[in-house]
């Protein structure tokens, strides 16, 4: 299983959303899943199986299949939510 975080660059955001999901997969117990990040033109489905996306590029982000759409990309209240409910739609809790 593969989680990918993407922004437009691929540097700091993407990475930070990264660093966050991995924190959250520790906190749910959860290690079998490989968690990297990307830009937007770099992204491809083939590259993961759930993309985690902010909303600003919801849009541009729908070609890769599997998003979830953060509101905030600094928000761990929020990403913990999703990243468990991802985890739950998967089967890996």
């Amino acid at each position: 299983m593969k989680f990918a975080a993407v922004c437009s660059s691929g540097l700091g955001s993407s990475f930070m959303v990264e660093m966050n999901i991995k924190t959250v997969l520790d906190s749910l117990g959860v290690s079998n899943v490989e968690v990297t990040h990307y830009d937007m033109g770099s992204a491809s489905p083939e590259l993961a199986d759930t993309f985690f996306v902010g909303a600003d590029l919801a849009e541009s982000a729908m070609h890769l299949g599997n998003v979830v759409v953060l509101d905030s990309i600094i928000d761990m209240d929020e990403l913990k939510e999703k990243v468990e409910k991802e985890c739950q739609k998967q089967g890996l809790i």
